[in-house]
C-alpha cells in the first residue's frame, strides 16, 4: 500500500531535532557519495495574465540508505508592492492554496512508499538547515535573534536557533503590526522567551547574536550597514544586500550538487536552475528578474564546507568580532529524501494517513 499524507499527519511526528538530525546525516552521505541530488529546476511559463507567470519546480535525490525523493511544486506566480517592501505570491488553483508534494520511493524495488504535503516539511528542513548554520557559526554565548519576518519561516527558526544555542531573546520586525504582534505573543507562550517586536527594521539589528531573514521578500531584506560586530547571519527567501556580502568573514555553504557523470562543467553551484517559455506578447515581462541565475556560493573567497569543517580541515568562526553567515547551498534534493523517510517510517509506526493499493501506480506496459 502507498501512504497518503497530509501537513497534519505530518507534523504529529517530525519535530526539529529529528529534520536537524536527518539532514546533518544527508549531508555526511553527499561528502562519502553515498546519496546523490540535484539543483532545483523551474519551467516557467506566461499565462493569459500579463501580470502573472505559472511555474513548475522540482527537486530530487537519494541515498544508499534506501529512499529517493522528489519534491514537486505548482504555482501561479507573480510580485505585489506592500507598504514598500517587494514580495513575490504565489497561489494554485486559487489564492490561499497551494500544491506542494513530496513522492517518496524505495531505492531498493522503485515502489511508490508515500505521497507526502510539502508545507510543513517544507517550513521544518529551511528551519533545520539554519539551525546547523548556527550550531557551527554563531557565538556559543548567542542569546539574542533578530528576526526579520513573522511567518511560517519565521517560526521554524525559532525553534532550531534554540537546539543550537540557548536563546533568550527574540526580537521580530515585519512589515503589518498585527502579525508580528501574533507572532510575538505565540513565540513568547510556547517558548517562554522574552519577545520584543519592533516597528523600524533598524532595532532588529541592535544587540543581536543572529539575524534572521525569513520573508517572501523579492529584494535584498538583510541590511549589511546595521550588523553589529560578532553578528550570524542567515537568510532565506529575499537575500543579503551587498554590503552584507562585503562585511561577511566567513561563509558556512552546507554543501554543493554534484556534476553529472562525464559533464563536469555542468557541476554549477547555482541554487536553482530556470527555463523558460517567451511569448512575443509578454517579451518584456521581467517579475521573475529575467536572465538572474540563482545565487552561488555566498562570499566564495571566504566560504567554508560543512565537510571540512567536520573533517577538521577547516575551521568556522575564529573570533567573536567575526561576522558569520550559513546557507544551504544547492543541495535541496538531498533534504527530502533524508526528511520525508523519516516522516514514513514513523507515520507508518503510529498508523497515520491513507492507503491506497501500490497498484494503483503500476502498469503492465513497458515505460
Amino acid at each position: 500500500m502507498t501512504l497518503i499524507l497530509n501537513n497534519q499527519d505530518v507534523k504529529s511526528v517530525l519535530t526539529m531535532e529529528i529534520t536537524m538530525s536527518a539532514l546533518e546525516r544527508a549531508y555526511i552521505e553527499l561528502t562519502r557519495q553515498e546519496a546523490v541530488c540535484r539543483p532545483r529546476i523551474d519551467i516557467q511559463i506566461p499565462t493569459k495574465d500579463q501580470e502573472k507567470i505559472y511555474q513548475w519546480g522540482t527537486m530530487e535525490g537519494g541515498s544508499m540508505s534506501g529512499y529517493f525523493a522528489i519534491r514537486m511544486k505548482s504555482d501561479v506566480i507573480y510580485e505585489q508592492e506592500y507598504q514598500g517592501a517587494i514580495t513575490q505570491e504565489k497561489y494554485c488553483v486559487r489564492p490561499g492554496r497551494f500544491c506542494g508534494l513530496i513522492l517518496l520511493t524505495s531505492i531498493e524495488n522503485g515502489e511508490p512508499l508515500a505521497l507526502i504535503n510539502d508545507g510543513y516539511l517544507q517550513h521544518m528542513r529551511v528551519g533545520a538547515d539554519s539551525g546547523i548554520g548556527a550550531k557551527y557559526m554563531a557565538r556559543e554565548d548567542a542569546e539574542v535573534v533578530g528576526m526579520i519576518g513573522s511567518g511560517g519561516m519565521a517560526r521554524s527558526h525559532v525553534e532550531s536557533f534554540l537546539l543550537a544555542r540557548k536563546i533568550k531573546k527574540i526580537q521580530v520586525y515585519s512589515p503589518t503590526k498585527t502579525n508580528r504582534d501574533a507572532y510575538a505573543r505565540e513565540i513568547a507562550e510556547k517558548y517562554g522567551l522574552n519577545v520584543k517586536t519592533v516597528a523600524n527594521p533598524r532595532d532588529v539589528y541592535k544587540g543581536a547574536d543572529i539575524v534572521a531573514g525569513c520573508t517572501d521578500s523579492a529584494v535584498p531584506i538583510v541590511i549589511g550597514k546595521w550588523l553589529e560586530e560578532g553578528t550570524h547571519v542567515t537568510c532565506v527567501g529575499g537575500k543579503p544586500d551587498e554590503d552584507t556580502l562585503k562585511r561577511i568573514d566567513v561563509s558556512l555553504r552546507l554543501g554543493n550538487a554534484p556534476a553529472p557523470w562525464g559533464l563536469p562543467e555542468f557541476g554549477v553551484a547555482d541554487e536553482y536552475l530556470t527555463y523558460a517559455a517567451k511569448s512575443k506578447e509578454n517579451a518584456g515581462f521581467e517579475m521573475k528578474r529575467a536572465d538572474e541565475r540563482g545565487h552561488g556560493v555566498i562570499a566564495e573567497d571566504r566560504a567554508v564546507f560543512l565537510s571540512e569543517i567536520l573533517s577538521g580541515r577547516k575551521h568556522g568562526r575564529t573570533s567573536r568580532k567575526q561576522i558569520t553567515y550559513s546557507e544551504r547551498g544547492n543541495i535541496q534534493g538531498a533534504q527530502f529524501f533524508a526528511v520525508a523517510g523519516k516522516v514514513y517510517e514513523l507515520a507508518k509506526e503510529k498508523g497515520l494517513g491513507r492507503e491506497i493499493p501500490t497498484e494503483w501506480l503500476l502498469q503492465d506496459i513497458r515505460d
